[in-house]
């Protein structure tokens, strides 16, 4: 089933998001994946959409991060994953970060999210000058490179993460 471009929206994270968030940031973490990028446990909530829209903002910056925005996917008032946008890249980054991220929460997967949400993403860092792009993902990960290609990303080569893992990088 394909829900490409029906209602997806990327908006910032809101108060309203806290439960759903936090719950998708323990799924995630049971992959040992990070849905909620900064955020600390010990942090409330509105703490965290603080921390983000410094970030969003370029204030207060710690050594080596780069401006980003962090929005939530939302289909019909529904988290359904999470999209950072790097304006910059920083050497970690560079290697195996790249300039945009995605994330979809696990009853959402292998419905067009992703390549809604990558599309969107897009727009807004070309929107904020960045261009070229570099998408990264595992080399394993298939459907994140399909995602990738199928958003018009341009193969550029593997790199090895510093936990010894192969990333594809691609380029739009």
């Amino acid at each position: 089933m394909d829900h490409m471009g029906m209602g997806l929206l990327l908006r910032p994270f809101e108060a309203r998001d806290e439960d759903v968030a936090l719950a998708a940031h323990m799924a995630f973490a049971e992959e040992g994946l990070i849905f909620l990028l900064g955020y600390q446990p010990e942090m409330s909530w509105l703490d965290w959409l603080a921390h983000i829209e410094r970030y969003r903002l370029g204030l207060d910056l710690p050594p080596n991060r780069v401006r980003a925005e962090f929005l939530a996917a939302d289909v019909d008032g529904e988290l359904v994953g999470r999209v950072p946008v790097r304006f910059g890249l920083n050497d970690w980054l560079a290697r195996e970060g790249g300039h945009i991220g995605y994330g979809v929460l696990v009853g959402f997967r292998r419905k067009g999210y992703a390549t809604e949400m990558l599309r969107q993403a897009v727009d807004i860092a070309h929107h904020e000058g960045v261009d070229p792009l570099l998408i990264v993902c595992d080399d394993v990960n298939l459907g994140s490179a399909t995602v990738i290609e199928r958003c018009g990303g341009v193969f550029g080569g593997l790199a090895t993460s510093e936990g010894g893992a192969t990333i594809r990088r691609y380029w739009m």
